[in-house]
């Protein structure tokens, strides 16, 4: 794998050295399978952005969707920024679909289906589960189409289940464990599919045929050298079961539970020991031991916060809420109290998110659309136009050659009957059509060039009677029209664009300054504090600092004639401290706060609650420092 990344890395070099795109695409591609199989996760994102970036230049929509996809998973894999995950996987998603790319299609609906199953959006991870499905009716029958047809039914069993539909979840697990029959390595998949139906058994009452599936995996000894795990859940699971079902063996259940407590613990495994330990609290208070009880309440309690287990902290709490005495049960019942309503807005708040995200995705689409139309009837305006103008041309310059050739017959007709008298004249002919020349000449000299000559000096004249002064004035005006003219391009390149939310608030910026200080010509040194969370600020102020930094360069590269900016964020107190500096020739800070420029940085400032100072001196230089509020969203 070394060696591949070597020559991955050689062939990149290589392809930049071609400057050939689609070629360097290739190779970036390469590069980032190489960078994926390695574990060098961040690598291979950074490298995916790179190929978005120049996929969506190329308009190659084939690489712009494997790249979202590639994006997808690498935040899907991180579990830690789902949303950012959602956006990537949906805008693969909707390429893959366009393409009529089923097979990619599929694993990006099993992605989305299991985020949305994660974050508590039942509904939402159904609805990609039954999509995913549906295009796998029309695919090969092979391991890895049963593999995907396993994890998509899984899914849709454990939604199923969390919905209290409890006989579809348990239809689900059944057809999930007849696609591991079909599967050549399903044992595990089928066996885990018999767990996860028995569990639905169990929560249905029907605590019977809960044991009878739970006995029957006990007898899977090659499920256990396969997982280990799987022992000691199983046995708490019988013994928790037959306490539900009301049977009266206490001793006999309460061996099976400490037996599957000591193996989880002798196996390092906090999620099977988590669900021990809550079982022999429940099973200890209801017999009113409430010493034992408390004992793994408190142990449960700390495992759950060590594993993050949201569900069974709180049913943690609440045990310890009943069997704590006075206050201390109190606590813990106000803890479980804002611990739930926690969970609720942040279930909310994540729905919110993920429609948020659905809902911009669809508009910048339908915006993408509505440019494209713009083009499109734009094109069809120019190639008419051209047309137009073509015939036009062709139809004036065939009517001048029409008039020649009727000035040429109605010539000719008069040279055949004038001809003798041609041969006499033949001299004052000659001399007539000199003269003819010399009219023509003197025409142009004295009439066109004369005007035109005229004009020059009339303009060169009008600008000597406004001075230096005006000429000046004049220079600066034509420099501003490079500068609009400069401003349009740019424009232009913006609206011939497709972005990622991302990616993140600190790519947008880099882009922003790479950007503009390439279109400036300036140099320019961006350092940025990892301190700063970019998701905890509000969308108002990220757009308000982005404003303020596009204003600012422009402001530089107009007025400023620097050819250095540096540009910081740090975090300093609770504030993010911004900022931007340059080498220019400075300013007179109290002469210049009326410009526009420096009132539009003012006011958004003001808008964010922050505050901005300057330091400005003559052929040294200025900074701009802007304090703002890091209050989270």
């Amino acid at each position: 794998m070394d060696e591949r990344y070597v020559y991955a890395n050689r062939a990149l070099v290589l392809s930049k050295k071609t400057k050939t795109d689609s070629t360097i695409l290739k190779s970036t591609r390469v590069l980032a399978t190489v960078l994926v199989y390695k574990g060098e996760y961040k690598k291979f994102r950074d490298m995916n952005f790179k190929t978005l970036k120049l996929a969506s230049k190329l308009n190659d929509s084939s690489e712009i969707g494997l790249s979202n996809h590639n994006l997808g998973w690498y935040y899907f894999q991180s579990r830690v920024q789902n949303d950012s995950a959602y956006f990537y996987l949906s805008n693969a998603n909707k390429i893959y679909d366009k393409l009529g790319k089923v097979p990619n299609q599929i694993d990006v609906l099993q992605n989305l289906s299991d985020i949305l199953q994660v974050e508590k959006d039942y509904l939402g991870s159904e609805e990609n589960a039954i999509q995913g499905l549906a295009l796998l009716e029309n695919q090969p029958k092979n391991e890895s189409n049963f593999k995907k047809s396993w994890n998509l039914l899984n899914i849709l069993a454990i939604v199923s289940l969390e919905l209290k539909r409890y006989d579809e979840s348990i239809e689900y697990n059944q057809k999930a464990q007849n696609i591991a029959d079909k599967m050549d390595d399903g044992f595990y998949n089928k066996n885990l599919s018999i767990h996860n139906q028995a569990f639905v058994f169990r929560k249905k009452g029907n605590y019977t045929k809960a044991l009878e599936l739970y006995t029957s995996l006990l007898k899977q000894e090659k499920l256990f050298e396969i997982d280990p795990t799987f022992y000691p859940l199983i046995l708490d699971n019988i013994a928790f079961t037959r306490f539900e079902a009301g049977e009266k063996d206490y001793e006999n259940m309460e061996k099976m539970l400490k037996r599957a407590y000591k193996i989880s613990d002798s196996l390092e495994d906090p999620i099977t020991k988590l669900a021990v330990t809550i079982d022999l609290s429940k099973f200890y208070k209801a017999q009113n031991k409430i010493e034992n009880a408390l004992q793994y309440s408190q142990e449960s309690y700390q495992l759950a916060k060590e594993t993050s287990s949201n569900d069974i902290l709180l049913e943690s709490m609440a045990l310890l809420a009943q069997l704590k005495p006075g206050e201390e049960g109190k606590k813990y019942f106000e803890e479980h109290i804002k611990l739930s309503d926690s969970l609720l807005n942040h279930e909310r708040g994540i729905r919110n998110k993920f429609a948020r995200v659905q809902f911009e995705t669809d508009q910048i689409e339908q915006e993408n659309e509505r440019i494209a139309r713009e083009r499109f009837w734009l094109l069809m305006v120019s190639i008419v136009l051209i047309i137009a103008i073509f015939f036009l041309y062709v139809i004036v310059t065939q009517r001048a050659k029409n008039k020649e050739l009727r000035f040429e017959q109605d010539q000719q007709k008069a040279n055949e009957e004038i001809y003798n008298l041609m041969l006499s004249q033949q001299d004052k002919v000659d001399e007539a059509r000199a003269q003819e020349k010399k009219r023509i000449s003197e025409e142009l000299h004295d009439g066109i060039l004369g005007r035109l000559f005229g004009t020059r000096l009339s303009l060169d004249s009008f600008n000597f009677k406004e001075g230096p002064e005006g000429i000046k004035s004049r220079s600066q005006y034509i420099n501003d029209l490079k500068n609009i003219e400069q401003d349009i391009r740019k424009i232009s390149h913006d609206l011939n664009t497709d972005f990622v939310s991302g990616s993140g608030f600190v790519d947008i910026i880099d882009t922003l300054i790479s950007t503009q200080t390439q279109a400036y010509q300036l140099k320019y040194d961006f350092y940025h504090s990892d301190d700063i969370n970019w998701e905890n600020v509000s969308n108002k102020t990220k757009i308000h600092i982005y404003r303020i930094l596009q204003e600012t360069m422009q402001n530089i590269y107009k007025h400023a004639e620097a050819s250095l900016i540096k540009i910081s964020f740090q975090l300093k107190n609770d504030v993010i401290c911004l900022s931007i500096s340059d080498d220019g020739k400075g300013f007179v800070i109290n002469k210049s706060k009326k410009g526009i420029g420096l009132k539009n940085i003012h006011s958004r400032v003001d808008e964010v609650g922050g505050i901005v100072s300057y330091d400005s001196v003559i052929d040294k230089g200025t900074t701009i420092t802007i304090d703002i509020p890091y209050t989270i969203k």
